[in-house]
């Protein structure tokens, strides 16, 4: 969901909002897209994967049309129109990639989104074009377009087979006494980071428009430098799997998001706001696919029954934090000290992926794979 950070500028101007009201337009679009990822197990379970793709890309095409037209309660409508189908896609996608390659999840993982991060890098560009244009509703327009492509290509195609394979013996989807207790952390670990990427991402072109307000340019496309160092860092993240374990390329990572955390938080020109940018795209662009993949070996069979709450609990973290951010930002008459909610985030992340060994092991002892599916003998 890359398409209201490069707007939230013009919307903002459009609805003579404040950065509390501001951060309310991401606070529906992931609370309402938390809903449709607990729809989507659902719908998978009983209309199949490509079925479930379809109404979610239905319905996200129709919200980003529509955001065109109308007032500020409007737009919260379209918003979330667009998020519950977007909720609805995202387990789907995710888990079909990884179940269709069991032997290397993560890096299937990491090819799929590093796809999608060519969408989110080149959001950005497009919407400075459209504003440029002194057109925005060509950027919503043509994002609807682009989404309905999408929708006739599902439509044309076959999904062989189409549910969840079912393996193992009857019963063995038993939720187990540390798959109990260790749930509610894995919970906070997506909380954390669907929130840390959502406030990079949503609010850095807002930072970087008060930085040079008299280039309106940068700062819409100020968002690229974060989408597309995600982007290579997912792009990256398939062939550095081959040789180091996730949790230890996650825990790399999660240091040069702290870095680039530090970076924004501390800016004091365009060039600093640009590097911390690049750094947090990186740090964070294998956290997400690698935590993904790692669902089966904390979880086993039972990572489908858990996937709504922890893809929905991901999504709270998507709706809240930037959500602070803003309300931070009103308070305090900062943006800058707004940053520092997602730059928590990724230190308890980084604390999490440290303390693994000593902390998460323990509780799963019956899982094998904990420390991921490419493990090095």
């Amino acid at each position: 969901m890359t398409f209201l950070g490069p707007m939230l500028p013009s919307l903002a101007l459009r609805w003579s909002l404040n950065d509390a009201q501001s951060g309310s337009l991401i606070f529906a679009e992931f609370f309402s897209s938390m809903l449709g990822m607990l729809l989507s197990g659902v719908a998978v379970e009983s209309l199949g994967y490509r079925k479930t793709l379809m109404i979610g890309l239905t319905l996200m095409p129709i919200g980003v049309a529509l955001l065109a037209f109308g007032p500020w309660l409007w737009g919260i409508l379209c918003i979330g129109i667009f998020g519950v189908g977007y909720g609805i896609t995202t387990p789907a996608g995710n888990l079909r990639t990884a179940e269709i390659n069991p032997a290397r999840s993560a890096s299937a993982l990491s090819v799929i989104n590093a796809a999608w991060g060519i969408g989110a890098m080149s959001s950005p560009f497009l919407a400075d074009l459209a504003l440029r244009l002194d057109q925005p509703r060509l950027f919503f327009f043509g994002t609807a377009f682009a989404l309905g492509l999408l929708l006739s290509a599902f439509a044309l195609s076959r999904f062989v087979p189409d549910t969840h394979a079912e393996v193992g013996q009857p019963g063995s989807e038993q939720t187990s006494l540390w798959q109990i207790r260790i749930l509610p952390l894995i919970c906070v670990l997506f909380f954390l980071y669907v929130g840390a990427e959502t406030c990079f991402g949503n609010w850095v072109a807002m930072y970087a428009r008060r930085m040079a307000p008299s280039d309106h340019s940068i700062g819409t496309r100020m968002p690229a430098f974060f989408w597309g160092a995600l982007l290579a860092g997912r792009a990256v993240a398939p062939v550095a799997l081959k040789f180091t374990r996730e949790t230890t390329i996650a825990s790399l990572g999660l240091v040069l998001a702290l870095a680039g955390g530090g970076a924004l938080v501390s800016a004091r020109s365009m060039e600093f706001i640009a590097t911390g940018s690049v750094l947090a795209g990186l740090g964070l662009a294998s956290i997400y696919p690698i935590s993904v993949s790692l669902l089966s070996g904390w979880f086993g069979k039972t990572s489908r029954r858990v996937s709504g709450a922890v893809f929905g609990s991901g999504n709270i973290g998507g709706a809240l934090m930037p959500l602070m951010v803003g309300g931070i930002s009103t308070i305090t008459g900062s943006l800058r000290m707004g940053f520092i909610v997602p730059l928590l985030g990724v230190v308890f992340m980084l604390g999490f992926y440290l303390l693994q060994g000593s902390l998460v092991l323990p509780l799963s002892e019956k899982a094998p794979e904990l420390h991921g599916g490419t493990r090095q003998s």
